[in-house]
């Protein structure tokens, strides 16, 4: 990709893979639409706060879950609709108010395992849930597939590394179509929580480790 005009180096570090991965699952694989509902986790990650940018854009109302006021305000700031603390609340309970019991038409987690049943109270009828990680555990017992059924989920498991070399320039070349003009006007930015100095590695894996970081944390090379 070549990089905007007037973004620097460290700001273009900040754009794939996180832009990237957002714009694959809320565009390519999640279709989302102007009117719809996301569910977003993570929303303080680097492709959380990618995925609230481009979901505003798309016209779409997003429902962002994070673990402090810090993060959920930051998210409110780029665009997310509604917040979640999931440490304080469940938000199966406040999606459900803020949709009117519908749910939402798309799930976006980064969750997986321990998110599970909260997820399905969630999702919407015809509703498309996509699993990106699975930072809340991978192993499930005793499931009920009763709901995929009754509300025809579709459940996708999306990763962009494991893809070919073609698929991942086409998605590029589709992303820069989709982004040039809105990197350029601002209504899309990369979000750097840190940027350090390539020697400092470990400091910046143990900042990333504390779960404290909003946005990306970018290591820079002199």
């Amino acid at each position: 990709m070549k990089i905007p005009d007037g973004m620097s180096f460290e700001e273009a570090a900040a754009v794939p893979e996180a832009f990237l991965t957002a714009f694959l699952n809320t565009v390519e694989l999640g279709h989302l639409q102007s009117g719809e509902h996301v569910l977003i986790h993570a929303g303080a990650s680097g492709v959380g706060t990618a995925a609230i940018q481009i979901a505003k854009e798309l016209g779409a109302t997003s429902i962002v879950t994070a673990g402090s006021a810090e993060k959920l305000d930051r998210c409110l700031a780029l665009g997310a609709n509604y917040t979640v603390n999931y440490k304080e609340e469940d938000f199966s309970k406040k999606v459900q108010a803020i949709t009117n019991g519908n749910g939402v038409q798309l799930i976006l987690d980064f969750i997986g395992a321990s998110y599970w049943d909260a997820n399905i109270k969630s999702i919407g009828i015809d509703g498309r849930w996509i699993l990106i990680g699975v930072l809340g555990g991978q192993q499930l017992a005793n499931v009920n597939l009763g709901a995929f059924l009754q509300k025809r989920i579709q459940f996708i498991g999306s990763s962009l590394r494991s893809t070919s070399k073609s698929f991942k320039s086409e998605l590029t070349r589709k992303f820069e179509a989709f982004s040039n003009e809105k990197f350029a006007n601002g209504k899309l930015a990369p979000i750097i929580d840190r940027v350090y100095e390539w020697q400092d590695v470990a400091a910046a894996h143990q900042y990333m480790e504390e779960n404290r970081n909003i946005g990306k944390i970018v290591l820079k090379v002199e």
